[in-house]
């Protein structure tokens, strides 16, 4: 396997682990608590290195995951005060324990391989240097197998207690009923989080794993609101950003990292403006629908209530309609000729006169303003 191949894996890799995970933050509004731990993180490493002075060592994960579940509790205890609300609290915690370690790092590791840019912006490029090999056996890069052991464990465990998850995400009250604990899966989500970032940052950089947890959710969200498609479209969608972000930085020689995070940016940009139901197209498009039906109808009532009267001449004139109506003339030369050519009006004499079709649609237009009132 080519070193580009195995880049392009482990970007995969990560994104489509750091995604599933991602979506439960994206729906419990939580999406800066992932910023949150993707920096203090760092704290946890430092510490288990200077306590077992091993880079390599498991507790460096363990210490990782632990400062991550510490971050989570020291927010929600300071939100539970009530003296400062959730955003400002992860701005006072995060900072704090993400300086903490630059601190740490700075007086005992100088001399250690803990290079704070590496960790917030992860080098791609480099992922393939550290290798497995068995029996001199070349199996692969590390960070290959550690990203493939945690997509299995994300997805065995969100598998695993699906509907648990669904309940605990969209109503934590009826989840307590049926006797589940959603302190405990919240604490098992944010564990989730710190494993994910943790195996992620090392090839990818804290930076880019906000970006691969939470835009491709974002993206998913606004595409489906079913759990189960969001999950696969969220990893989808991260696994093709990923790849197609990679390609791009080889053939522009480009940090892969900038070219993944541009990517999915360009992705969830493009949904928000091409979505079917939600989009800006589609909804521009309906608010004009809207605009043009709201405009026949006022027509329709306008010619229905003076129909008859002797005033009718005035008011239903092609030249002083939009004056009664306090409209522009563009706009209701417009109306007039879409009533006329679906057979609701016809112009005789300078006057707009209503023929059955529009007598009948004005007469519905009526009764529903009287209903309503």
């Amino acid at each position: 396997m080519s070193a580009q191949t195995e880049i392009i894996l482990i970007a995969m890799l990560a994104a489509f682990a750091c995604a599933l995970p991602g979506v439960f933050l994206v729906l419990r509004k939580m999406s800066m608590v992932a910023d949150a731990i993707t920096h203090t993180v760092f704290l946890g490493i430092v510490i288990a290195f200077l306590a077992t002075e091993n880079l390599n060592s498991p507790w460096l994960l363990i210490g990782a995951t632990l400062m991550g579940c510490f971050t989570v509790w020291c927010t929600e205890s300071l939100q539970r005060t009530r003296l400062v609300s959730e955003d400002a609290s992860i701005g006072i915690v995060f900072p704090l324990l993400f300086s903490i370690g630059l601190i740490l790092v700075n007086l005992y590791g100088s001399n250690v391989h803990l290079d704070t840019d590496s960790v917030l912006l992860g080098e791609l490029a480099f992922a393939p240097f550290d290798r497995v090999r068995v029996n001199g056996a070349d199996w692969g890069a590390v960070s290959m197998w550690v990203l493939a052991g945690i997509c299995l464990l994300n997805t065995v465990v969100i598998v695993a207690a699906f509907k648990e998850w669904k309940r605990v995400t969209f109503d934590a009250l009826l989840a307590a009923m049926y006797g589940f604990s959603p302190i405990w899966m919240h604490y098992l989500l944010m564990t989730l989080v710190s494993v994910t970032v943790v195996a992620s940052f090392q090839a990818v950089g804290a930076i880019l794993v906000i970006g691969l947890m939470i835009g491709p959710a974002a993206t998913a969200y606004l595409l489906t609101k079913d759990l189960r498609k969001m999950l696969v479209l969220a990893a989808s969608i991260g696994a093709l950003s990923a790849w197609l972000g990679t390609e791009i930085a080889f053939w522009l020689d480009v940090s892969i990292a900038g070219a993944i995070a541009a990517t999915i940016g360009g992705v969830f940009l493009l949904t928000v403006i091409a979505t079917p139901k939600s989009g800006i197209i589609a909804r521009y498009r309906r608010l004009k629908r809207l605009r043009l039906q709201y405009g026949e109808e006022t027509v329709l009532f306008h010619l229905l209530t003076h129909e008859g009267t002797a005033v009718q001449a005035q008011e239903a004139g092609v030249g002083t309609l939009y004056e009664h109506l306090r409209w522009k003339p563009e706009f209701a030369d417009l109306i007039c000729r879409r009533l006329e050519a679906g057979h609701f009006v016809r112009i005789h004499g300078g006057t707009v006169h209503l023929t059955e079709s529009g007598r009948a649609r004005a007469y519905r237009v009526s009764e529903t303003l009287f209903a309503e009132q």
